[in-house]
């Protein structure tokens, strides 16, 4: 809900356009199409999807907390896709800001799922998305097995290419920062107060947003790809790491995207010093610790109400994160991170992405 004024406005404009385009094979441009078909259509829409592309269904893909099915479907040829389904109406118009966005991002030549096609059947209230396969293996089980100084290295790649896409304005036309994130913060408060699950250490979180929320004044809105951790990032056999998952894209002050640097640091403390130091190139501003330990709190009480409805393993998931937190910046003391700065800082100079 607090990503929809943002990205209704972006896709006013952008849809214009692609109306104006369309074509006489019933695609907009980009690929972009609804369909309302008959009760064949209506019973077996993801078998006639597959059957336009010439795909086959390989298996379905289980990982994440997204709420799309996901699918690796493959072509005659033997060639990897990645195919999500939503399920819900009120989620064409995100699919279509998320589109949009994945095409904006084709000229910058980074590492992303390419947009392919976006079908929207309408008798089924149901959105296909396909994209390119981004290949590797999740970024998370590969780290361990890792070198410090190569986990460093590949936080300093995370960070560069953050920092790219961080430089694509937010359209002028939008709120400003303060006013849409203290919706949020306000929000996520009011859900959490009103769940079942009470946070460890969930008084010093709640006295840490209210002495801090200040900070989000006169903050710059840009491109975010809105969950940017280890959990959406592959590595390849090449050691290319590729960035997955824009399903939450929107637009918003860049450094909000290190609001789950927290899954990072659990998974490899080089890893998320890495990021850091990429994405800053060893100038980190002062203010950023304090505010990025904002959007931290404010993070942890809207992931806490999240896991409510996903069942007990994800609340411990949630509650360990915020055992970790109060354990690197010591119970909110001192907001940065006692795994930064890491011992291998001096390669931030010469590592180059």
């Amino acid at each position: 809900p607090d990503r929809a004024p943002c990205r209704c406005l972006r896709i006013c404009a952008e849809l214009q356009e692609l109306t104006a385009a369309k074509t006489t094979s019933n695609f907009f441009l980009f690929g972009m199409t609804e369909k309302s078909a008959g009760n064949k259509t209506k019973q077996n829409f993801l078998e006639i999807f597959c059957s336009h592309y010439h795909l086959t269904l390989d298996q379905e893909i289980s990982c994440g907390w997204s709420a799309d099915k996901k699918y690796l479907v493959k072509d005659p040829g033997g060639e990897k896709f990645l195919l999500r389904v939503s399920h819900a109406s009120e989620k064409y118009p995100y699919k279509q800001q998320e589109f949009l966005a994945l095409k904006m991002l084709e000229k910058y030549d980074l590492p992303l799922p390419k947009p392919i096609s976006l079908t929207y059947y309408k008798d089924n209230e149901a959105t296909c998305m396909l994209l390119s396969w981004v290949p590797g293996e999740a970024l998370g089980d590969r780290l361990s097995k890792l070198s410090p100084m190569d986990q460093y290295r590949l936080g300093i790649t995370a960070g560069k290419i953050l920092r790219q896409l961080h430089t694509i304005p937010a359209p002028d036309n939008i709120a400003q920062w303060e006013e849409r994130f203290t919706k949020k913060i306000d929000r996520r408060l009011k859900e959490y107060t009103s769940c079942s699950f009470c946070l460890p250490f969930s008084t010093e979180i709640l006295t840490y947003i209210t002495a801090n929320r200040h900070l989000i004044h006169n903050r710059p809105q840009y491109f975010q790809h809105g969950d940017y951790h280890v959990g959406n990032m592959v590595l390849d056999k090449n050691g290319t790491l590729g960035i997955i998952d824009f399903d939450r894209a929107d637009y918003g002050d860049p450094w909000e995207e290190f609001n789950r640097i927290t899954w990072c640091a659990a998974a490899s403390k080089y890893f998320a010093a890495g990021r850091i130091d990429g994405y800053f190139n060893g100038d980190i501003p002062k203010n950023f610790w304090k505010l990025c330990l904002l959007y931290i709190c404010s993070d942890m009480t809207g992931a806490a109400a999240a896991a409510v409805s996903l069942g007990e393993k994800e609340t411990a998931v949630v509650a360990q994160t915020v055992r970790d937190v109060f354990s690197w910046f010591e119970d909110l003391d001192n907001p940065i991170p006692n795994w930064y700065p890491c011992n291998l800082n001096q390669m931030s100079e010469s590592y180059h992405l």
